[in-house]
């Protein structure tokens, strides 16, 4: 028997999320998730008359591939799964979590070799631009641990923030992107936190439940020589499969001149991936009510209520560009409601949110108290 939840979740993706319209293709793309979802979402979609593509995978495999893969190996995947892609209107990525830490020991190099020979020709450059597409992970049993949470509480939480009202969050979110694309110089001061930078005349995008799920940001990027100052993260992160607790950051015009953290060496590895990794790519004020901690999982923590995050790498090309390009993007969340130390965010001199909260009218909408029924 199908959990009604799964038909819900499927409804929220096929018809709100990617909006799929009869006869389009849909590709989706099931890695380590419950056939019972993937079959739901197959069945979604036929009823809404698209032609759905289904194609399985497993991170253990994945880890093998990267591994001990080849150039010419990679490149082949490559030009296959991209020539599937140029053929689809429509893209669902639904990933679950039988090991977070999965891809954690493929060499630095390998990895380097993914993200540019078959990650972004076929994400970065056909599907993102090319599709309407929507990424989001699936419960499992160490999600759950991760949040510190029994299974079955996690799956109340998990489907609580998938399937919410998106319509009126977004309705909510676009006085906050009016007013980051008329502001200049934004401020941000917090427990061992003074940065300074601007975002003048980039564009500020509100993300609704159109391409992740969970959503919940509004996110533009900094001009990219005008970061000054340091940041210290209070949220653990993991990229690459390594985890990495209490990230500090100095800037200097734009670069990142000094980088600590529980896992240094790495995370100076990472930045210096290539010129554009040590500058910012986005900047991002996190607003989903129902996620409130961490869990290690960038699609939950980048949406934290009362966060914001910082992204060294690249920008987003044809949403919010300041021009920055790498082969990384590294989203760094920052936690600022009263609990976690607190801090304050100015656009221009204004005061837009204190502790987590916003303070300008217009803005209280998006408060958390004002976005659950």
């Amino acid at each position: 028997m199908i959990d009604p939840r799964m038909s819900k979740l499927a409804d929220v993706l096929i018809n709100y999320s990617i909006s799929i319209k009869p006869g389009e293709k849909l590709l989706i793309e099931a890695i380590d998730v419950p056939h019972e979802m993937t079959c739901e979402l197959v069945r979604t979609a036929r009823q809404a008359g698209a032609e759905p593509l289904v194609t399985l995978k497993s991170n253990r495999v994945l880890r093998s591939l990267l591994t001990h893969g080849s150039e010419t190996q990679l490149k082949l995947i490559s030009e296959v799964e991209a020539a599937r892609m140029k053929q689809v209107q429509a893209y669902i990525g639904l990933r679950g979590s039988l090991n977070i830490s999965e891809l954690s020991d493929v060499p630095d190099d390998q990895m380097k070799a993914y993200q540019s020979i078959w990650w972004r020709p076929v994400h970065g450059q056909i599907r993102v631009r090319e599709t309407r597409w929507v990424v989001l992970r699936y419960p499992s049993e160490p999600m759950a641990q991760q949040a510190r949470l029994s299974t079955e509480a996690f799956e109340d939480f998990y489907f609580d923030v998938c399937t919410m009202d998106y319509r009126k969050m977004g309705a909510a979110m676009q006085p906050l992107k009016k007013r980051m694309e008329a502001t200049d110089q934004v401020k941000i001061v917090g427990p061992g936190t003074e940065l300074a930078f601007s975002i003048k005349d980039i564009p500020a995008v509100a993300c609704d439940g159109k391409l992740n799920i969970p959503d919940g940001e509004v996110f533009t990027a900094p001009v990219r020589d005008s970061v000054n100052g340091v940041i210290q993260f209070n949220s653990p992160t993991i990229y690459q499969g390594v985890p990495h607790e209490r990230i500090r950051l100095e800037f200097k015009d734009g670069k990142v001149t000094d980088a600590t953290s529980s896992n240094t060496p790495h995370l100076n590895t990472v930045l210096d991936s290539d010129e554009g990794a040590r500058y910012v790519g986005e900047f991002a004020l996190g607003v989903n009510p129902y996620i409130t901690r961490p869990m290690l999982d960038i699609l939950f923590d980048e949406k934290i209520a009362g966060s914001f995050h910082f992204t060294p790498g690249a920008a987003y090309e044809d949403e919010a560009d300041n021009g920055n390009r790498s082969q990384i993007h590294w989203d760094m969340v920052c936690l600022q409601s009263a609990d976690d130390g607190g801090g304050e965010i100015r656009f221009d001199g204004e005061l837009i949110r204190k502790d987590g909260l916003f303070v300008p009218e217009d803005l209280v909408p998006l408060n958390p108290q004002n976005l659950i029924p």
